[in-house]
């Protein structure tokens, strides 16, 4: 074997360690996940992951980190073309809301190389609390959401600023719940067949921005001074 080999072999099983990981955490979750689970599918051994990762921990951030911060990268790409052919004026809300969900949703729809599955992890990392991990997510998105949380604020300058967040959560939540995949749906709606993930985008996008435009919730005055004396 000459010495060209070893460098493309070792980052073989780097890649086949990372993809058996994504699709275990994706089938059981980070903590039912063990590490002999991940050598076993991945065809290594227990060494070959203390050497490029170190530890479960590091090999979970980076099982996250390999893709979103792709991700991320394009979604701030997206936005900054934005902004520029604006030229300071604020955007179309639905320009922003596109530019950070239908980056997501693209990459959910890819089948070939791995997206899928990661963004049905991410999606489930959202509902299943592990503090280590939203500790890391909080970091990774700290940018990206200062970004394009502030583009809202400026698109939407009549919306309080809590009814915003509240829509993005909202907006957060139906993403992950519909590329985590059809199985609530089906408990309710029995035999589902449509689940091209190439179908995804433009259903959950006309989803999303019919909530971004829906009309603000109307709260009882009565309950709001309770509220207000409480907080007082």
């Amino acid at each position: 074997m000459n010495d060209s080999a070893l460098p493309r072999q070792a980052s073989e099983t780097r890649d086949r360690i990372l993809d058996a990981a994504e699709a275990l955490f994706v089938e059981h979750g980070l903590e039912a996940t063990s590490m002999r689970m991940i050598t076993g599918r991945a065809n290594a051994n227990l060494a070959a992951v203390n050497y490029h990762f170190g530890s479960k921990d590091a090999l979970i951030q980076e099982v996250f980190r390999r893709r979103l911060t792709e991700l991320n990268r394009q979604r701030l790409a997206a936005l900054d073309r934005l902004e520029a052919e604006a030229q300071g004026a604020p955007l179309k809300p639905s320009r922003i809301v596109e530019a950070f969900f239908g980056t997501a949703l693209a990459l959910a729809a890819d089948t070939e190389h791995g997206g899928h599955t990661f963004m049905r992890l991410l999606g489930r990392t959202y509902t299943e609390p592990n503090a280590f991990v939203r500790q890391f997510l909080a970091e990774e998105y700290a940018e990206v959401l200062e970004r394009f949380l502030g583009a809202l604020y400026r698109a939407l300058a009549d919306v309080p600023r809590e009814e915003i967040l509240w829509r993005f959560h909202f907006m957060m939540g139906a993403m992950s719940y519909a590329i985590a995949g059809t199985d609530a749906l089906q408990l309710f709606a029995g035999t589902f067949d449509d689940a091209d993930p190439q179908r995804l985008m433009p259903r959950l996008m006309s989803f999303l921005l019919g909530g971004l435009r829906a009309p603000l919730p109307v709260f009882s005055a009565a309950r709001d001074a309770a509220e207000g004396a409480a907080a007082a």
